[in-house]
Formats: structure tokens, C-alpha cells, sequence
């Protein structure tokens, strides 16, 4: 299962504040979706505002995790097959920089502050950290078997690592890059933090659950069932719904965070498996490992409401508002 990347992309999702296109073809800033594609090893740019694919960029072998600066101006891709991560200048869609890093690169998560990314390395357990200013690897954190999702604190003091084959979440102070507290778990895969900091979420592939962990103690204080192999997690900007991907019973659950019940369940094809959640909260995007497409769920009805032909199955997927662009939007 590890070589089909089934669970490189979980938790590098950028959100930043959304704004309104304008006319086609002028000069303007939209959100914008990345999306890796693990056969043709390139990153399909789609925009949000027709969901149309605007730019196909060429990165490394079997691209999968991907996410964006909060500035907007680079997507930092994880090639799971060279072990590098390709940098691309989100201005012109073309690969700027390769920054070499540990086997078998899976996920990235970029700190608030855009200063650094955070990559899991899946086949040598452990945590690449990246300058982005200059694009050279500055440490590099042992944590748990096989990383395969990261997420960072809305305060960017802590990078969460989920490993999979140990059973475990590794916290990861980012002042110091050491890991200060293992939580455990059962094949932990993708995570999420609430808005406010309060609450990570993280899927339990084998047990078909979603943990709610406490940040303050890091203790799970809720456990929520959703359907069969949950692997992506993202929430809405607003922090009141988590959107889960389950690959085995190709459906989303939606949770509301205010109860820690599952309020809708969204048909989403064929292995459904990357999930990110535009800036306004009106749309989420989900990615399919088993068909050459990207589904498009409007969050108020949680109703798929378009189908986005790309570049290859896909697997990652982020969504931000980058620099202007010139194509038609």
C-alpha cells in the first residue's frame, strides 16, 4: 500500500484569506489548487473561480504531498521517488529550486510564518526541515515508523507528525526541532488543527475512527467513527466542520466540531484521498488515487458539484491565493 503513496499528502493544507476574481484574463489573485499527479510526476494549478486547469508544472518522481507558503508565492512539492522536494514559483508555475531530502518524502507543512517546511520522510523516519528563504535542509528530527502526515500549530510552535506503522503522533517543538511528547494512537494518517489551536484532528486508518486530541494536554478527549480507511482531513476556516476522506468506502464524513458527530456522509468516487477546503469555506476539494480527477464539494449542501479532469491520479492537494496570474480565469 506504501508504494501507491496512500498516505503521503495527509496534512500539509495552506489557507489563506480568499478574494474575488476579475474579469477573464486580467491580472488578478484567486485561490488557486495544486494538485499532484503521481503518473505524469506533475502538479496540475487549477482555478478555484471555474475550475479549470490552468498550468501543468513538471516536478520529481511520484509527487505527493504538497502545500503553499502563506504568502502565496511557492508550492513546495515532496517527490516521493528522488527524494527531493520541488520548489515552484507560484508567479509563473515552473519549478524553481530542488532541495534534496531524506527517503521517501511524503507529506510538507509550511510554519505560519512562511519561514520554514517541514517534510516527513517515510522509509527513514524522520522530519526534514527546510529554510525556505534559501532552500537548504537546517535539521532533521527523528520521529516515529514511517511518517506520513504533518501538521503545524496555528502559532507555529509545534509540528504534529503522524507515524503511521509505530502507532504514534510525535510532537515536534519548532523552536528547538526536538520532539517533546508521543502521543499514541492507531495508524494515526492524516491531522488537522482547529483555528484556534485547541484541537487536533487525526485519522485512524485500521480503526475507521477520528481522534479529537487536546492540545493543551495532548489527550484524545472524543472519538468519532466515519467510514472505512480514513486517511485526508481538512477543517473549514470558520473551525466548525472537519471533512474526511475514507479511501476504502470512497465517501467524505463531515463532522461538526461541536458535537463530534458525523452530520453528512458525500460520495466522492474512487479512493478518494487529499482534501482541502478553499479560503472562504464554500468549497472543498478532494483528490481520487483511482481516476484522473478532482471532485468538487460545495460545503453548504455537501453535494459534489463538479468533476475536474487532471494530469494523473491524484493525491495532494492545497489551496491558496497566490500571486496574480494572466491565464483566463
Amino acid at each position: 500500500m506504501k508504494k501507491v503513496r496512500l498516505f503521503g499528502l495527509l496534512g500539509p493544507i495552506c489557507l489563506l484569506a480568499g478574494c474575488k476574481g476579475a474579469a477573464s484574463g486580467s491580472m488578478t489573485a484567486i485561490p488557486i489548487a495544486y494538485v499532484t499527479d503521481q503518473s505524469s510526476n506533475t502538479v496540475s494549478v487549477v482555478s478555484t473561480s471555474n475550475n479549470m486547469v490552468v498550468a501543468m508544472v513538471a516536478v520529481g518522481n511520484l509527487p505527493a504531498g504538497v502545500a503553499i507558503t502563506p504568502d502565496g508565492t511557492h508550492a513546495y512539492v515532496a517527490n516521493g521517488k528522488d527524494n527531493t522536494v520541488s520548489v515552484i514559483g507560484t508567479a509563473t508555475n515552473t519549478a524553481v529550486a530542488t532541495v534534496t531530502v531524506g527517503s521517501d518524502p511524503a507529506a510538507v507543512a509550511i510554519t505560519p510564518d512562511g519561514t520554514r517546511a517541514y517534510l516527513t520522510n517515510e522509509n527513514s523516519n524522520n522530519v526534514s526541515v527546510i529554510d525556505t528563504t534559501t532552500n537548504l535542509v537546517t535539521a532533521t528530527v527523528p520521529v516515529g515508523l514511517q511518517p506520513v502526515a504533518v501538521a503545524i500549530t496555528p502559532d507555529g510552535a509545534h509540528a504534529y507528525v503522524s507515524n503511521i506503522n509505530s502507532g504514534t503522533v510525535s510532537v515536534v517543538a519548532t523552536a528547538t526541532n526536538t520532539v517533546v511528547a508521543t502521543i499514541p494512537l492507531v495508524n494515526p494518517a492524516g491531522l488537522a488543527f482547529t483555528p484556534d489551536g485547541t484541537h487536533v484532528y487525526v485519522a485512524n486508518v485500521s480503526t475507521n475512527s477520528v481522534s479529537v486530541i487536546l492540545t493543551a494536554t495532548n489527550a484524545v478527549v472524543a472519538t468519532v467513527g466515519v467510514g472505512t480507511g480514513p486517511a485526508g482531513m481538512a477543517i473549514t476556516p470558520d473551525g466548525a466542520f472537519v471533512y474526511v476522506t475514507n479511501q476504502n468506502s470512497n465517501n467524505v464524513s463531515v463532522i461538526s466540531t461541536s458535537t463530534n458527530t458525523v452530520v453528512a456522509t458525500v460520495p466522492a468516487g474512487t479512493f478518494p484521498f487529499g482534501v482541502a477546503i478553499t479560503p472562504d469555506g464554500a468549497r472543498a476539494y478532494v483528490t481520487n488515487l483511482s481516476t484522473v480527477n478532482v471532485l468538487v464539494i460545495d460545503t453548504s449542501t455537501n453535494t459534489v458539484v463538479a468533476t475536474i479532469p487532471v494530469g494523473g491520479p491524484s493525491v495532494g492537494v492545497a489551496v491558496a491565493l497566490t500571486r496574480p496570474i494572466t491565464q483566463p480565469i
